[in-house]
Formats: structure tokens, C-alpha cells, sequence
């Protein structure tokens, strides 16, 4: 799990390496720190968050081993899974 603000201070710089993390696929999903939910990075929940409440996971298995359950916006089908129990 990589928090946002690790990455850098807000600026040009951190967006570029933000976006290399993300192509080289170090970063293939994001979560809200205070809610506990991850999703894709293309969630429209997820970009409507604050930096500070912003983490990045490698996986989907690194979100879960942090205790995060799926999106149900845009991870329907494995939020009902992990709703049903």
C-alpha cells in the first residue's frame, strides 16, 4: 500500500511519477484510507476524493491483506462476492 502524499508533494514532478508508477503497473488500483474501499483508478468515486485520504495498490490481493472491500460502483461483481460473504 503506498499512501498519496508519500509520493510526493502536490506538483508536476509527483504527476509524473504517479502516472510512470501506474504504466509500469506498480499501481493498478486505488483506495480511500478512511473508508476502507478500493477500486479501479478509472472509479469517478475515486477521483472525486481527497489527496490525503488517497492510497495505491499493487493489487487486488494487497487491498484485501489491508483490510479494503471492493468498490460497488465500479467492482460490482466482486463487492456482491465479498458482500455475500
Amino acid at each position: 500500500m503506498i499512501q498519496h502524499n508519500e509520493i510526493g508533494p502536490e506538483g508536476f514532478a509527483t504527476s509524473r511519477k504517479l502516472k510512470t508508477m501506474i504504466t509500469s503497473r506498480q499501481i493498478t488500483f486505488a483506495g480511500n484510507r478512511n473508508l476502507k474501499i478500493y477500486g479501479l483508478l478509472s472509479c469517478g468515486s475515486g477521483e472525486r476524493m481527497k489527496r490525503s485520504s488517497r492510497v495505491f495498490f499493487a493489487d487486488e490481493h494487497d487491498a484485501l491483506t489491508h483490510g479494503y472491500r471492493p468498490c460497488g460502483h465500479c467492482m460490482r461483481e466482486a463487492y456482491l462476492k465479498w458482500k455475500s460473504g
